[in-house]
């Protein structure tokens, strides 16, 4: 008879799940390519650190990162949010604030410095900065990079790719992979400058900031529509291992695994981590059939 998952995936965890070989597609955490970062489960019903152990228990060892999503720490008490990164520090899990940092800046940089602070008090791994939200001159945003670097957090600025819609071309006029310039007329809304977002984002590197965020929603809500042009040029620019991509839906992520392999980073919701586990495992089986290192999961 058949294993349930969980059996499954304990059964995985005990054979271990590589070995940090720099040629493993796969290697074991932490993990500087492939990683996979959850959003936290914490606007369900049931109690934030019940709902994230009962994930944490079965999902574990696929998960690279937890983010709190929309600020909701800033809503728990303190001693539940250090409960929380207590817990998935046990997980072998960063933990990173989410794009929260740009409704404290109205208050001074004084207080940004503050809070950082007392991120890393709580156990927070990372701030995340959103440079759209933000909206501060480019000098400004690498001051909050180095701040964020010089009390021993991982600094992870967050950029969005904004396209008018008539620029993305419907399904029936492109090739899979390939991008081909829409027919129709495009109306009057600013596109943005990939490559400006591009150079702001390699000078954040270049002041220390540890991955860069992209969020594209606007282009990657239909994995039909993903302007493989643009992903291509930023993965070309600032490396696979420095670049997590927002997978907003299951479409999304196998669109970015089946283009760029198992190493690509990918930011899920928690219900599709399992789902983007068996697309990492199914592309290692197919390019090495004898990978031990291929998820379980597809076997399923």
């Amino acid at each position: 008879m058949m294993r349930g998952w969980r059996e499954e995936v304990v059964a995985l965890s005990l054979r271990g799940y590589g070995h940090g070989d720099e040629e493993d597609d796969r290697p074991e955490k932490p993990r500087r390519y492939g990683v996979t970062e959850m959003r936290s489960p914490f606007y369900s019903f049931r109690p934030a650190h019940q709902a994230l152990q009962e994930i944490l228990d079965s999902l574990g060892p696929f998960v690279d990162g937890l983010k709190f999503s929309g600020g909701c720490h800033s809503l728990m008490g303190k001693e539940l949010v250090r409960e929380i990164t207590d817990l998935a520090h046990k997980h072998d899990i960063y933990v990173s604030t989410g794009d929260w940092a740009e409704h404290l800046l109205r208050q001074g940089p004084s207080f940004f410095k503050q809070y950082v602070e007392e991120c890393k008090a709580l156990g927070f791994d990372t701030v995340e900065l959103n440079a759209g939200s933000l909206k501060l001159p480019e000098e400004a945003l690498l001051r909050l990079v180095r701040l964020i670097k010089s009390t021993g957090l991982k600094a992870k600025p967050q950029f969005s790719l904004k396209f008018d819609s008539s620029d993305i071309p419907a399904s029936g006029d492109r090739a899979f992979g390939a991008y081909v310039p829409p027919i129709k007329e495009q109306s009057s809304e600013r596109v943005e400058d990939v490559d400006l977002l591009i150079r702001r984002a390699e000078r954040c590197l270049e002041a220390g900031a540890d991955m860069i965020m992209i969020e594209a929603d606007d282009v990657c809500q239909r994995a039909d529509s993903l302007r493989a042009d643009v992903i291509a040029k930023i993965v070309g620019r600032l490396g696979l291992e420095k670049t997590m991509f927002e997978a907003s839906n299951a479409k999304t992520s196998e669109w970015f695994v089946k283009r760029y392999g198992p190493r690509v980073n990918l930011f899920v919701d928690h219900s599709d981590v399992m789902n983007l586990e068996r697309l990492r495992g199914f592309d290692m089986r197919r390019s090495n059939p004898s990978s031990r290192f291929a998820s379980p999961f597809f076997l399923m």
